[in-house]
């Protein structure tokens, strides 16, 4: 445990962010996982949730969650799964 008090408000910020990011990793692998359901299964809101997982990949890619060869390389996967 830190004693200095600076570093002590680091720990803390530290844990704070890891929690958001946490929350976010999670939120987008479900969007993506309903997207990839949505394709396989040929459902109705396939495009719809195309859309949308797309647009939180780039959200991911802007708030520095996800780099951005990454980002262009699921985003390809995923339009491409679709329009298979």
């Amino acid at each position: 445990m830190p004693n200095i008090k600076s570093a002590k408000k680091r720990v803390q910020v530290n844990a704070v962010r890891a929690a958001r990011n946490k929350a976010a990793n999670s939120e987008l692998k479900t969007i993506l996982k309903k997207a990839n359901t949505a394709i396989e299964t040929n459902s109705d809101d396939k495009a719809e949730a195309v859309k949308v997982a797309i647009k939180k990949i780039d959200q991911a890619c802007a708030k520095g969650l996800m780099h951005k060869n990454k980002a262009a390389r699921k985003k390809s996967q995923i339009m491409r799964k679709a329009n298979a």
